[in-house]
């Protein structure tokens, strides 16, 4: 229906992650390859510093994975941010082909099909994906300043500090964790206005593309070790599974959110549990690569999701579109 194989061997080489304090102090703290406590990353506002931790956090894949930024063909990269400046203002020194993409949380999902079809395609040997999210901007831009100390409700999601980056190449089809498959999502709008319960917005859209994908490849729940969401957090985890449920499937015992894991939400005052583009990011490039790597799980899919809001929409009124894309991941011997 919407999905598609990959033909060719198309290798994740390496990724890299960072974070902030509340990361670091998270059960994935370990998993950062760089962190800074202020979430300040030495810039002046926190616009700053989220265009200066995707920078750091792209720098540190590239270099993980043994390259150098001139054997970089392409770029994707996106964020939540206006016209998304947190990108194009964090890489423009680098001076790599840049390709912005939005898809809201979806973003690192995105970026990685998208990487996917180019060396598909054979038009390039070489791309990064990678996107970001700061606590503090997206406070700002979508919800209240920090300084105003709102009331969160019990439904609210603390977005994530952080960025994740990938460099993907052709592989030899052995001994890495390689992009087999994937399913774009449809944008799924179940007329939700509560922008403050993201989970609720966007469990639909990936109950969609979740349900989408087995379809189409003719799979069950239990060809995948894990299928794991963006940022749905607790409320929309329950809502994803019982809707799935609704659809023939049941995925309680491979389900796991991002949102859900990268904090700790008993000791975390971060309600439902995390959100933002930074949330699956550092997950995947993190926790999920290297549990691959050393043999935990071989078969993933990765299912980030977006709520496609912007602050002219939610202030006149809009319900919050929901988008889910699947990418799915095998480590080949």
């Amino acid at each position: 229906m919407q999905s598609f194989r990959f033909s060719q061997q198309i290798q994740i080489r390496t990724g890299a992650c960072t974070g902030g304090a509340m990361e670091k102090d998270g059960p994935l703290g370990a998993y950062l390859d760089a962190y800074d406590e202020t979430g300040k990353f030495d810039g002046e506002t926190w616009e700053e510093s989220e265009s200066r931790m995707l920078k750091k956090t792209i720098e540190c894949a590239i270099e993980k994975a043994g390259k150098t930024k001139q054997e970089i063909d392409y770029l994707f990269c996106g964020d939540l941010l206006r016209q998304m400046t947190a990108s194009s203002f964090g890489v423009k020194s680098l001076q790599i082909p840049v390709f912005g993409v939005y898809g809201a949380c979806s973003t690192m999902g995105e970026s990685l099909i998208l990487a996917s079809v180019l060396l598909e395609a054979g038009l390039a040997e070489c791309v990064v994906a990678a996107t970001s999210s700061h606590f503090a901007t997206a406070e700002k831009e979508f919800r209240f300043p920090l300084s105003y100390g709102n009331q969160r409700p019990p439904c609210a999601t603390w977005t994530v500090t952080g960025s994740g980056a990938a460099v993907l190449e052709r592989g030899d089809g052995t001994n890495g964790i390689y992009v087999v498959a994937a399913t774009p999502g449809k944008i799924v709008d179940y007329g939700i206005t509560d922008k403050a319960n993201m989970g609720a917005c966007m469990a639909p859209a990936a109950v969609s593309t979740i349900a989408t994908h087995l379809k189409d490849f003719g799979l069950s729940p239990d060809y995948y070790d894990k299928i794991v969401t963006g940022d749905l957090g607790a409320v929309g985890s329950e809502i994803l599974l019982d809707l799935l449920k609704a659809e023939g499937y049941d995925i309680s015992k491979q389900h796991m959110d991002c949102g859900m894991t990268i904090y700790d939400t008993k000791f975390q005052d971060v309600h439902s549990g995390g959100s933002g583009c930074g949330c699956a990011a550092v997950t995947l490039n993190g926790y999920i690569l290297q549990n691959m790597q050393e043999g935990k799980w071989k078969r993933i899919l990765f299912v980030p999701t977006g709520a496609l809001l912007s602050t002219v929409s939610s202030n006149e009124g809009d319900s919050v579109p929901g988008i889910a894309h699947a990418v799915a991941l095998e480590w080949k011997e």
